[in-house]
């Protein structure tokens, strides 16, 4: 998996196909596409052009197989995590992390162990 290249901007629609992959890589089209049908009514050719974006803008890496195209994920999920969020924080809250928490914190309903974890969390920061 590659850590020090450019992460792609991924769109919702190819986070769903992101997350099919990160679980079973190494699938086809048909196989992506079954394993979403409890959450998305794309049809094949749907899911078909999400994998080709994929591919072109190196997310995803893929095997022909004979006539078959195996897609496997070029980066591991949490590095596109950490990416999609550092995105996210630097457009919506200019790089801020302390507005974001507190937006995050007021909005949500944290369960006790939720609130302990994110304790946690801030004061292992704090060591670093």
């Amino acid at each position: 998996m590659n850590s020090d290249e450019a992460i792609p901007t991924i769109s919702d629609a190819e986070w769903e196909v992101m997350k099919v992959l990160w679980d079973t890589p190494g699938s086809n089209a048909p196989e992506v596409h079954a394993r979403l049908q409890d959450r998305r009514t794309w049809k094949i050719r749907t899911v078909q052009t999400l994998l080709g974006r994929l591919v072109q803008k190196g997310a995803l890496g893929f095997e022909k197989n004979g006539r078959e195209y195996l897609y496997h994920p070029l980066f591991d999920a949490e590095t596109c995590r950490r990416a999609a969020s550092n995105s996210f924080i630097s457009r919506v809250f200019d790089g801020r992390l302390a507005p974001f928490l507190a937006t995050f914190v007021e909005s949500t309903e944290l369960s006790a162990e939720e609130i302990d974890e994110l304790k946690r969390l801030l004061d292992e920061g704090q060591e670093k």
